[in-house]
């Protein structure tokens, strides 16, 4: 659970309280896109805590092209909003141009939003360089009471953002790569864990001798859904957990070396 500092807790429910109805309205409307821009742009003041005069920008240039709003910080652009009309329904190919932005800029974070719904991106500089959704919420649904749904808004609130080198953001992102059902998956085909599974069975009955190699079988083919498993999140999981185990075994063995010496 994340320590939202009180007064940016009573700013988020504040707005939360004051935008709802103004995103919900927008949405009925079905109002255009410059309008819709304004409407985000007061959220990002509002409810985000930034400098509208000061931080929150539509003149950011990337190659002599405008992206639709740009957040800094100390003068250097730590957030790019790709906009959309209030009543248009977010797709991927979207967000390739505010990704386009970032990446020939170097800013990792995109939001893209219509002021209802909100994608929180990542972008992974690599080749070919991606973005990574990490979270997105429906603004109208979010409730001041949820803690959860507090944390959502303040990932991206300028308390956040300006936390040094390290964003709550970042650190979010982080956890998210890593507390997923796609490492969780991978790690329950571990040898370390198939030898607790062993040996629990083992404890509920002595005849129950089932190897490592029959147990991962019965979970690949019986536990896990394919989709945890055949994902390309999940070749990356496993990459992930694969490499940890070595560096485990790694650390493991020289440490073992050092104390026969």
């Amino acid at each position: 659970m994340v320590n939202i500092p009180a007064k940016t807790k009573e700013r988020l429910t504040a707005g939360l309280k004051r935008f709802q109805p103004i995103v919900r309205a927008a949405r009925d409307k079905d109002i255009n896109e410059s309008d819709t821009v304004m409407i985000i742009s007061d959220i990002l003041a509002d409810v985000f805590g930034y400098d509208k005069f000061n931080e929150i920008t539509s003149e950011f240039a990337i190659k002599k092209t405008y992206c639709d709003l740009a957040v800094k910080i100390d003068g250097k652009p730590r957030l790019l909003i790709e906009a959309k009309a209030a009543g248009l329904e977010l797709k991927d190919q979207h967000i390739k141009q505010a990704v386009d932005y970032g990446s020939n800029s170097g800013i990792e974070w995109v939001i893209l939003t219509n002021a209802v719904t909100w994608k929180v991106y990542s972008i992974i500089f690599g080749k070919p360089i991606v973005a990574d959704l990490v979270y997105e919420f429906d603004f109208r649904e979010l409730s001041a009471k949820k803690q959860h749904d507090l944390e959502m808004l303040y990932y991206l609130s300028k308390e956040s953002i300006s936390k040094g080198n390290k964003s709550s953001l970042d650190e979010y992102r982080t956890q998210q790569q890593f507390v997923n059902r796609f490492t969780i998956g991978q790690i329950l085909l571990t040898d370390p864990v198939l030898d607790v599974v062993r040996k629990a069975l083992r404890k509920i009955s002595a005849d129950a001798k089932v190897p490592n190699e029959d147990l991962r079988k019965i979970i690949l083919e019986e536990v896990i859904k394919r989709e945890v498993l055949d994902d390309e999140k999940a070749a990356d999981a496993k990459k992930k957990v694969t490499r940890a185990l070595n560096q485990a075994q790694k650390a493991k063995k020289e440490n073992a070396k050092e104390t026969d010496t």
